[in-house]
């Protein structure tokens, strides 16, 4: 077995003993007298701070949502592989929710007519080529992280999706309600930056703009790790994020408890 899988499973034991105490609590030390909630949410990316994004949240008994893609990681599996079935169940365990960031992680870059969309999957047998597809092609995509989450943890997805990079049109939105999954973006203040390079944008300066700007109902967007970026957003950012916004009266939520989402969750029951 190799090491970075031993350490995945091991770490993933040991959290699954901590759900019971992790999902009984509520979003935040201070669920009983919430000034607001904001929602925090992860893209997949090269999961260098999966594990210790996992245990922030689990530690603080804060629940958010998660956007699954099957993207390269730094342990040289993809993130969707038999090697993370224990940490995505770990996760599920402790009461997250799980949207599709589409399978192969692909960039919507244009309409091409006819009913028809241009699209750049990042990873998978057609990375990094162009392709054309209509509704059945794009629809079929989104279920495939959805149907790979529900064989890995036994639970249906969320009717939940996030274009890669934000990019998409009012096609690929209709496409995506008719099959089921509404989209999610993320406010402007909800943007972390743990994407940008450090050198420009330093974890201090971002957590400052954090606190200073999140604001009730924000829904942030960060990654489970990021390859470019040289300084780590996660290690120096998240926690104090967490305990920020806490000391400023805020709670935590998945995006199942959005107002925004709502109606759709109720019209829309997990079946993915």
């Amino acid at each position: 077995m190799k090491p970075g899988l031993i350490l995945r499973t091991v770490a993933a034991a040991a959290a699954l003993s901590l759900c019971a105490i992790a999902t009984a609590a509520p979003g935040g030390v201070n669920a009983g007298a919430c000034k607001g909630t904001v929602y925090l949410t992860f893209d997949t990316g090269s999961m260098s701070q999966a594990q210790l994004i996992a245990d922030t949240l689990r530690r603080h008994r804060v629940h958010a949502t998660f956007f699954l893609a099957n993207e390269k990681t730094i342990h040289g599996d993809s993130t969707l592989d038999d090697g993370w079935v224990p940490y995505w169940k770990s996760l599920a365990a402790d009461g997250h929710a799980f949207g599709t960031h589409t399978f192969d992680h692909v960039y919507y870059k244009g309409e091409a007519g006819a009913g028809k969309v241009r699209f750049r999957p990042q990873f998978g047998e057609q990375g990094g080529r162009s392709v054309v597809w209509g509704e059945p092609e794009f629809c079929a995509e989104l279920k495939r992280s959805a149907e790979r989450f529900k064989a890995m943890t036994g639970q249906p997805m969320d009717p939940l999706w996030r274009a890669p990079g934000g990019h998409l049109s009012a096609t690929t939105e209709r496409w995506a309600q008719q099959c089921g999954f509404a989209h999610v973006a993320w406010a402007p203040a909800g943007f972390l930056g743990d994407e940008l390079p450090s050198e420009r944008y330093s974890n201090a300066a971002l957590l400052d703009k954090a606190l200073a700007s999140l604001r009730d109902g924000d829904i942030t967007m960060a990654h489970l790790g990021i390859w470019s970026r040289k300084d780590p957003w996660a290690p120096a950012d998240l926690e104090p994020l967490i305990t920020g916004l806490e000391r400023k009266g805020f709670c935590f939520a998945t995006l199942r408890d959005h107002p925004q989402y709502k109606a759709w969750f109720a019209a829309h029951p997990a079946a993915h």
